[in-house]
Order: structure tokens, then C-alpha cells, then sequence
């Protein structure tokens, strides 16, 4: 499969919303939505990792899938907002890089 930039997949994002009259969800409930697929990847985590096993019936849902689903919504919240991701990004890594430089413990470079 093709690798996609941050903005390009905001663009697929915004092209398949553009298609219906109701368009994006208002903040609120696009944050109602985010956490509720937050709490669906932690279900999906507790079964993987956990000791909450699977019920047999229950639907075959994956992390990869819930991970897909809450990076959707976080775009569609960002296009509802006029956030570019990318630009979000370059920013918070910049917070890391400059804040929290000598925080951890970095690994030998040998």
C-alpha cells in the first residue's frame, strides 16, 4: 500500500466528508466520538494485553482498526477546526525536542 503524508490523508479526510449536507460534526460531539474510540481502543488493548480476555461473541475488532478510527476522527476534528496536523506536529515535536531534551535516558549510540 502507498505511503500517504499527514496532509494528503487530511485532504482524503476532507474529500469524503465534502460529500454529505451534514459535512463535520460539531467540536463537541467530535470529541464525544474521539473518546468514545479511545475507550474502544483500551477495550481492544485489555483483550490483547490485559487479563480481560475475548467473550466468544464478542465482534473482531483490532487495535490497528481502533488506532484507524481515532486518527479519522482527529482529522476530521482538525479540518472541522482549520488545524493543519502536519504543522500540529512539527510543533509538539519541537516542545520534546526542546523541553523535554534532557528528560529520559538516551540510548548508547554505538
Amino acid at each position: 500500500m502507498e505511503e500517504k503524508s499527514l496532509a494528503e490523508m487530511q485532504r482524503e479526510v476532507d474529500r469524503y466528508i465534502s460529500q454529505f449536507k451534514e459535512g463535520y460534526f460539531s467540536p463537541l460531539a467530535l470529541m464525544a466520538r474521539m473518546s468514545e474510540e479511545v475507550g474502544e481502543l483500551a477495550r481492544e488493548v485489555n483483550h490483547s494485553y490485559g487479563e480481560k480476555k475475548k467473550k466468544a461473541d464478542e465482534a473482531d475488532n483490532s487495535i490497528e482498526l481502533e488506532l484507524g478510527d481515532i486518527m479519522f476522527i482527529t482529522m476530521c476534528f482538525a479540518n472541522s477546526l482549520g488545524i493543519d496536523l502536519t504543522e500540529a506536529h512539527n510543533k509538539v515535536m519541537h516542545k520534546f525536542n526542546t523541553r523535554d531534551a534532557n528528560r529520559w535516558t538516551r540510548k548508547d549510540t554505538e
